[in-house]
């Protein structure tokens, strides 16, 4: 009965740590042309992007003083080598994909541009790096 219990433990660890996301969950399902078809430039507003997408994870300002909002969504998954004994100790490996919105707008707070990107990512840490 103990070893049963130790097994059941070990497997819900397992899969807990299997799996990680971050960032702006509204981003997940979205893609490239999904978001070009929500925002228009010149006519999305800033309320309206905040509606569709919640707070930005970064607000930053150009030179000139137009606002740049910035949304991000990592969804990572533990590599196989996570789960080696004894080498799991000198590190650890995770891949996954990243999407990222960046969102430039006029004075007005009309969308001047927008720009949504999704890459391949890997994080290492320990000796894997």
């Amino acid at each position: 009965m103990k070893l049963k219990t130790i097994f059941s433990l070990f497997a819900a660890t397992f899969l807990l740590v299997s799996c990680a996301t971050s960032g702006n969950q509204t981003l997940k399902n979205e893609t490239e042309i999904s978001v070009d078809m929500k925002i228009i430039e010149g006519q999305t507003t800033s309320a309206e992007i905040k509606a569709m997408f919640g707070s930005p994870f970064e607000t930053t300002y150009t030179d000139g003083g137009l606002a740049i909002w910035k949304y991000e969504f990592a969804d990572m998954k533990s590599d196989a080598v996570n789960y080696v004994p004894i080498v799991n100790f000198f590190g650890s490996s995770m891949s996954g994909t990243k999407k990222e919105l960046v969102i430039l707008f006029n004075d007005d707070m009309t969308v001047k541009r927008s720009s949504m990107a999704e890459s391949d990512v890997q994080t290492k840490t320990g000796l894997f790096r």
